[in-house]
């Protein structure tokens, strides 16, 4: 025996649901992703309201003309034969019950048959409290439905009062179905001398068949008409919106680098001229990319080029200043402060020579990651280490807290090395003497390190620019520690290539934070953020200080940053993140005024400048 799970069958009510469902998200993303679509279903839908609005017009004008004309013939017809029967009711001599009731209808049959085009009907009934012999009690048409309950109560209210002749609207039975009428009355004089009521009928149905035909003639016309209008505007768009369509398919092939496309161009219209147009805007683009990525290429070869051949005379010129640096204690003060600057600057330039050449593996994209598990604690530990003497030279001490005795990463142990010291250096520089602070904390699928310190913090107009190639904040300011300039722009690289985020955030007079993030395992994607970006101990600007913050809107996927309203300082934009979206939360308050590689912080500018923010790592602040 074989066993099947059970599947409870659809209700065809829960069947018309989910097709009526899938039909209308279908028509939503029509209506949202064609233009064409759009313009014909609006153009149908203007066109319906006017035609509803023309053919109510329409309508009650037609109605109105035949309601009026059939009016007027019947006040016409129903006064002359009310002073037709009443002439012959006057003359007529009835001495008893036979011979009267015998004139009766006989006379009344004058008002009976076809008038023209509307048939005429009538209804004799008794006046309440009238007085006198009464030879019929009423009398009506033969074959008729009409009875005293046909006639309104208003109208024979009406006709009581006086002798005048009054009408109105009713509905006329006729077999299982009402159809419009008119009623007309008045009092009349039957022999021997009694007053009746007297009400002539006059059918409508042939006036309401021609009215029903109008209506149908004009919903026809109508349909077709709006069908007319919808298949005009499908080929009209049509002729508009299939070249715009053209273009905007070359253009994603444009901009995904298939420059030799082109839009095919026919006629001489305004279209015509617009493809032509933009096919040369084509042209010129992939003409100056092309010359662009070959100087592009040329630069970087030149650089590699150049750094591999300076290597060379800089190793014979390191190895003799190296000779003379030893022996300087030999020479007299000129020449040994000599000997000692030649020692340095061949030193700075070795340093900035292999920044050089590692910037030039990232621009041709040859940089790649050696991956293996390591502890980075123990790289934080070792980094800590190396930079205690620079600290204590400068009056900084390291304080390194650790959430976990271990933390096991998949990463390329010497990049991330690089990175912390170039931060910690840093934050050595522009401390100012403080505490710095290097945390680590870690989740499932994510690490993170902050290097915070207490020095002079960021300005806005820092932000932009913090990872830049060679950008200091303020020319003015001397290194302590050299360093070619290139530090955080490599650091950057180093992040990127292991799928991470470096971001950072300063306050003007409050010191700067840095924060990097690490998926835990290589291709993982980050999703938690184990510390924040934002130190718990930073002031708030408009409370603490007179300075105004700018922070990064995290709505805005272009990342811009925005100045408070008090302050006269222009905006600053700032790259999104991988993903498409702004740095986290409040990501980044910073970007402090510094840029320098492992042998040395950048520049700063004094304390007291407003706040900036930005991010790298998927490059921040128009880090490459």
């Amino acid at each position: 025996m074989r066993l099947t799970r059970h599947r409870p069958r659809r209700t065809s009510i829960e069947r018309v649901w989910r097709s009526t469902r899938s039909s209308g998200l279908k028509l939503v993303s029509r209506w949202r992703h064609s233009l064409q679509f759009r313009t014909v279903l609006l153009t149908m839908g203007m066109t319906l309201i006017a035609f509803a609005m023309v053919g109510a017009f329409l309508s009650h004008e037609i109605s109105s003309a035949l309601f009026s004309e059939r009016l007027y013939q019947a006040e016409q017809e129903s006064r002359r034969g009310f002073d037709e029967v009443q002439a012959i009711f006057d003359r007529a001599e009835t001495n008893d019950q036979a011979t009267g009731q015998q004139t009766i209808y006989n006379t009344l049959k004058v008002l009976e048959g076809d008038s023209g085009s509307t048939r005429r009907m009538f209804l004799l009934l008794q006046k309440p409290g009238e007085q006198g012999q009464r030879w019929v009690e009423t009398a009506r048409s033969d074959d008729s439905q009409i009875t005293s309950a046909v006639i309104p109560e208003e109208l024979r209210e009406a006709v009581r009062r006086d002798d005048g002749q009054y009408y109105q609207s009713i509905a006329l039975p006729v077999g299982s179905s009402d159809v419009p009428a008119i009623a007309v009355g008045r009092i009349v004089r039957v022999p021997p001398g009694t007053n009746y009521e007297l009400y002539l009928i006059y059918n409508l149905s042939e006036a309401q068949d021609t009215l029903s035909y109008i209506h149908g003639a004009l919903w026809v016309g109508g349909a077709v008409l709006l069908l007319a209008v919808g298949a005009i505007a499908w080929f009209v768009t049509r002729a508009v919106v299939a070249p715009v369509s053209d273009a905007a398919d070359v253009a994603e092939k444009l901009a995904a680098g298939q420059l030799e496309e082109r839009i095919n161009v026919e006629g001489e219209d305004e279209l015509a001229r617009l493809g032509a147009s933009f096919n040369h805007m084509a042209g010129n683009l992939q003409d100056q990319i092309t010359a662009l990525a070959e100087l592009s290429r040329m630069q970087q070869r030149f650089v590699s080029d150049v750094s591999h051949e300076l290597r060379t005379p800089l190793t014979t010129v390191r190895m003799a200043s190296q000779v003379l640096y030893d022996a300087r204690d030999d020479f007299d003060p000129i020449n040994k402060r000599s000997a000692e600057l030649l020692y340095h600057q061949v030193e700075r330039f070795q340093n900035l020579l292999a920044d050089l050449l590692e910037m030039s593996r990232f621009d041709a994209g040859a940089a790649v990651l050696d991956i293996g598990d390591a502890d980075l604690n123990a790289v934080v530990r070792s980094v800590q280490d190396g930079t205690a003497i620079l600290a204590e030279n400068v009056g900084s001490t390291i304080e390194v807290q650790l959430d976990e005795d271990t933390c096991m990463v998949e990463m390329d142990a010497k990049r991330i090395e690089r990175v912390l010291r170039n931060l910690l250096v840093n934050a050595i520089e522009h401390g100012e003497g403080r505490p710095i602070q290097v945390r680590v904390a870690a989740t499932d699928n994510a690490v993170a390190v902050t290097v915070r310190d207490h020095g002079i913090g960021m300005t806005p107009e820092d932000v932009a620019h913090v990872f830049d190639r060679f950008w200091r904040a303020d020319p003015a300011r001397a290194r302590t520690t050299g360093g070619s300039g290139l530090g955080l722009s490599i650091a950057t690289e180093d992040v990127n290539l292991h799928h991470g985020r470096l971001q950072a955030w300063g306050l003007a007079g409050h010191g700067s934070n840095f924060r990097i993030l690490l998926p835990r395992r290589r291709g993982e994607e980050l999703v938690d953020e184990p510390l924040a970006l934002e130190p718990p101990d930073a002031p708030v600007p408009a409370v603490d200080t007179e300075d105004t913050a700018v922070i990064l809107d995290p709505a805005d996927a272009d990342a811009t940053v925005v100045l408070d309203e008090r302050s006269d300082a222009a905006s600053t934009a700032a790259p999104a993140e991988p993903d498409g979206t702004a740095a986290g939360p409040r990501d980044g308050t910073l970007d402090g005024p510094r840029n320098d590689g492992p042998g040395g912080p950048g520049e700063s500018t004094p304390a007291g400048e407003r706040a900036g923010t930005t991010s790298g790592g998927t490059v921040a602040g128009g880090a490459r």
